[in-house]
């Protein structure tokens, strides 16, 4: 039995939490939205919202799109998508470094299921 940590940062503009950067990290690997959302089992417009909402809420695109050619578009992880990413993992991890000690006693205490 093991204890986790889910972490949601809430900024003025929103909310960024860890369905919107696995997004962003399947896109990244997949190389495109649409493929992106199949992975994590979410419909294209949904993928779609939860980018644009990145998009409004740094003020900057988080992808890059392209359309068209014999294998059709494409997106890919812009700087600042990266950047995000990067500091949600970092602060991510700070968090669990910290909350380390106070989960596993919460863990030895709670009761086996």
């Amino acid at each position: 039995m093991t204890a986790a940590l889910s972490l949601r940062i809430d900024l003025p503009q929103g909310r960024i939490g860890p369905g919107k950067i696995a997004l962003l990290e399947a896109i990244g690997r997949e190389g495109s939205i649409s493929a992106a959302g199949r992975a994590l089992g979410m419909s294209y417009k949904r993928a779609w919202d939860l980018v644009d909402a990145m998009n409004r809420m740094l003020g900057t695109p988080v992808i890059e799109t392209s359309s068209g050619g014999p294998r059709g578009g494409g997106a890919r992880l812009t700087e600042a998508g990266h950047d995000l990413v990067a500091d949600y993992r970092a602060i991510e991890q700070a968090a669990h470094e910290a909350a380390r000690p106070r989960l596993a006693r919460l863990l030895s205490r709670a009761k086996a299921v």
